[in-house]
Formats: structure tokens, C-alpha cells, sequence
């Protein structure tokens, strides 16, 4: 898949039913995007995403590696982080310094119909057209590549607290079969050049790893259930753990088709899951969606689907309750992502169809 956005307005412009601004910086909602990103713990990524003025509480600005490191374990599905698993993070650029990224209003956009009764159904029609997929099989010593579009939504204190919205930027990332070693290139986390990502642990959710999970689904969704118990932040329900490590495993991972076809197939299982009739990616991609509602902080996390192929577009945190103690108001899009190319290559910082 080589979507891409052929237009990008002026940041005043920000509504999912326009395409975003391609740029820079990007923050993922707490407990969402909480999401993979690749086996860091969350004091890593402080340290990677520190924004220049320091955001206000209680929202704080997530960082590139989040969600996993909240929601993920040790096990199967957890991302070893420099604290826990000896990850090495190295920065990549000469120049050392991270891009800034501008800021505008907040991501915004019209809250899909929710449909609980539809949403079984959906997922079986998901996981067969996931299964019927032909994906391609790496040969060792390949790398996953994965390339996509991000933006979120925070609060900066800017001489003044306020809800802002970086620019939409792309984020490339690397990883080995094993996930022991990549590379991530992403504007505002990262120089230029990107930087190192090493473990001397092998990361769940990496292809190796995915390709030993079990294919029956309640065999499946009881180890989620399980490893995300083991390391789940005590503020975030453990069905919305559960749902949410699905999503990360679907997102920047590259499973088999066999194991896509049965996390769908699991997520059909849990309680809270439900169909939404309309969903936009980060590249503007109108959608159907899976979701479920996080009732500790009225956010909505949902797997965005083309409508006739069903194939994965991407996912989005929007917020569709306003809590009393949160300056986000219904219909804020606090993370949004699509994915543009997901492909095996034969080296880190290299692209499909570069040469050797």
C-alpha cells in the first residue's frame, strides 16, 4: 500500500474530512498510543519527546513508544524497555538536534454511530478477508518496514495552557525479525538521520515472535488477557488493555495472515467492541471501524478498514465523552495514524524498491 494525501491545508484547516498537513511532530493519547511503538518504557520516551515548554497536567504529552510500554508486557506482547530488557536507544544525526514541529488547533472530527450488535459480524468479515491475503513470507535477515502518517493532539503551555495539534509527519521504522534491532526516522523525536532502536532482548510483536502466537482465538485472547494483566497501568480497564495490544500488534507489526485473521477473531470476544459506521485515517481515508470506549477517559480507540476491500487503513484515539477534568472536548482527534507502506527489506534505512 502506497497511499499517500495529494493535498495538505493550512493547519486552521485540521478536520478529518480534509487531509492533514504532511510534517512533523507527534504525541500519542494517553493510554492509546500508549501505542507500540516499539519496547520502550515510558520513561524512555519522555526522555525522546520532551516537548519545549513542558504541557500541563493532567494530560501529558505521550511520546513515540507509549502505548506498548503502558498497556504491553514482558511475555508475549510486552516491549522490553531500556530499563527492564537493556534497550539502547542511539541518536542517528551529526547534527544531534530533533526537528521542530508546528503546532495548530486541535485535530477534530465528526463522532461515528456506534453499533455493538454490528460488530461481530464485522470482525468475521475482517478476519476473512484477512485471511485470505497473500503476504509475503521474509527470508532471514530481512527487516519489516513500516511507513506511516501520524499527528496528535495535546495540551501545551504556551504563556497560557491550550489544546493544540502538531502537523501531520511520517514515521519510519525498521525492525528486525527478532525486534533486537532497527532504525526510526520520525520528525520531532528523532534527527534527520533517525536513530538506533536495540534490544538485547527479542521484542514481542516483532515477526518471529508473531508467528508463534496461537491461532485459536481463545487461546489467543487468553494470552493477551494474561500478558497484559502483567504490566497494564492500573487506570486503564483490562478489556481496553486487551483491545488496545490487539491494535498494536495489527499496527506496526507485520503479522502472518493466519494470526491477523485470529486477533480479529479474538477482538470479536471482548466485551465493549464495537462497529462504527464512519471512520477517517490520518490521510483523510473515509472507513468503517472496530472500536471500544475507554470509560476511564472518554476516549474511543478505532481500527480504521476500507469499506469494500476491508484491508487495515490505520487507527485513531477520539475522544467522545467530555470528562470533567479534561480540556478535550467531544470530537477531539487525540492521536490519529495511517499506514502507508508495510513491505520486508533487506536492510535497516533502506526502502522497498531501493537498491541492494
Amino acid at each position: 500500500m502506497n497511499a499517500s494525501p495529494s493535498h495538505q491545508p493550512h493547519p486552521a484547516e485540521w478536520t478529518e474530512t480534509q487531509s492533514l498537513l504532511p510534517s512533523a511532530e507527534r504525541d500519542l493519547p494517553a493510554g492509546r498510543h500508549q501505542f507500540h511503538k516499539e519496547q520502550m518504557m515510558a520513561r524512555i520516551h519522555e526522555d525522546l519527546r520532551t516537548p519545549r515548554t513542558a504541557p500541563v497536567a493532567p494530560p501529558k504529552r505521550p511520546n513515540p513508544f507509549l502505548r506498548r510500554a503502558v498497556l504491553l508486557p514482558a511475555a508475549a506482547f510486552a516491549l522490553a524497555g531500556a530499563v527492564v530488557g537493556g534497550l539502547a536507544l542511539t541518536g542517528g544525526g551529526a547534527q544531534g538536534g530533533k526537528t521542530a514541529l508546528a503546532t495548530g488547533p486541535a485535530l477534530t472530527t465528526q463522532v461515528g454511530v456506534a453499533d455493538a450488535k454490528g460488530a461481530p459480524q464485522l470482525l468475521g468479515r475482517i478476519s476473512l478477508a484477512a485471511a485470505d491475503t497473500s503476504a509475503p513470507t521474509p527470508r532471514k535477515g530481512q527487516y519489516v518496514y513500516i511507513a506511516s502518517k501520524v499527528a496528535d493532539t495535546y495540551v501545551k503551555d504556551d504563556g497560557g495552557a491550550k489544546v493544540v495539534s502538531d502537523e501531520l509527519h511520517t514515521r519510519q521504522v525498521w525492525e528486525d525479525l527478532d525486534g533486537k534491532d532497527g532504525w526510526l526516522i520520525e520528525a520531532g523525536a528523532t534527527s534527520d538521520e533517525g536513530m538506533t532502536l536495540a534490544s538485547d532482548v527479542s521484542k514481542t510483536g516483532a515477526y518471529n515472535a508473531l508467528v508463534e502466537l496461537p491461532t485459536d482465538p481463545d487461546a489467543l485472547l487468553r494470552q493477551i488477557y494474561r500478558d497484559s494483566d502483567a504490566v497494564r497501568d492500573p487506570e486503564v480497564p483490562r478489556d481496553q488493555a486487551a483491545f488496545v495490544a490487539i491494535g498494536d500488534l495489527l499496527t506496526e507489526s507485520f503479522p502472518p495472515a493466519e494470526v491477523s485473521a485470529a486477533l480479529y477473531k479474538a477482538a470479536a470476544k471482548i466485551p465493549g467492541v464495537v462497529a462504527v459506521n464512519d471512520a477517517v485515517d490520518a490521510t483523510g481515508r473515509h472507513g468503517i471501524a472496530i472500536a471500544r470506549e475507554n470509560d476511564a477517559d472518554g476516549q474511543r480507540t478505532e481500527w480504521i478498514f476500507d469499506k469494500k476491500t476491508l484491508e487495515f487503513l490505520g487507527s485513531r484515539d477520539v475522544v467522545v465523552k467530555k470528562m470533567a477534568d479534561s480540556p478535550f472536548e467531544v470530537g477531539t482527534v487525540r492521536h490519529t495514524s495511517a499506514i502507508t507502506e508495510r513491505a520486508f527489506v533487506d536492510a535497516a534505512k533502506r526502502v522497498p524498491g531501493q537498491a541492494s
